[in-house]
């Protein structure tokens, strides 16, 4: 989703727009759409798939930046559960509580919040979420996950070239990303974000450009 400058709160509000407007056309084609979760190595290129997937689809996009703030906010999170029907709110509910009883897991309020933002973006369908673990969120028949990868070396050129600096600091900035992401997910998910087991596609960008990954995925995924 673009517009950093845009407050969280204009965003959500656009959204819920957006999705005012395509429940309505959803309705009178009865069609329900995807959710595709972007997992990325970084340096991989997995961002710029995600927006690629996106301006491809016309699918609305959520960068892992602003489901950290959506997350973190609770009058966002009020604003959101309101797009729900009692039915689908319900559904959403029991779906986390049987997440966090057979992942054993044990959210914090944050973790709660997130849970629900992104369930709630996947009831909606047409979209990309990157990161923040909506793979291990979202039921099966809502999401299509994505692992995007690449060999560490070509990851640190990728890194040093987009940020603009020396191989030594990208490679630094490349582990440490790495460590947080891996360290996020076992934390809050009690799972292995490198599995390949927890993905539905593994695409290796070494050899694969952003525009052909992109077709692969939307013929895996139909649309």
């Amino acid at each position: 989703m673009k517009g950093k400058a845009r407050s969280i709160e204009r965003i959500v509000e656009e959204q819920i727009k957006n999705w005012q407007l395509s429940q309505v056309e959803r309705r009178k084609k009865k069609v329900s759409t995807p959710v595709i979760t972007i997992s990325r190595e970084p340096g991989s290129g997995g961002r710029l798939l995600a927006e690629e997937i996106a301006r491809e689809h016309a699918f609305d996009l959520f960068h892992q930046e602003v489901l950290h703030k959506m997350a973190a906010s609770a009058k966002v999170n009020a604003t959101l559960l309101g797009t729900l029907d009692e039915r689908a709110l319900n559904t959403l509910e029991n779906w986390i509580a049987s997440l966090v009883h057979e992942r054993h897991l044990w959210p914090d309020q944050y973790m709660q919040h997130l849970m629900k933002v992104i369930g709630i973006i996947g009831k909606h369908g047409g979209v990309v979420v990157v990161g923040r673990g909506a793979n291990y969120i979202l039921p099966p028949e809502n999401r299509f996950r994505v692992r995007v990868v690449a060999p560490l070396e070509i990851r640190i050129g990728h890194v040093a070239r987009n940020f603009d600096v020396s191989r030594d600091e990208a490679k630094k900035r490349v582990i440490r990303t790495e460590s947080d992401r891996r360290a996020f997910i076992r934390k809050y998910f009690n799972a292995d974000i490198s599995e390949p087991t927890q993905y539905d596609l593994v695409i290796n960008t070494e050899n694969i450009s952003i525009e052909t990954a992109a077709k692969t995925v939307g013929s895996a995924v139909g649309i």
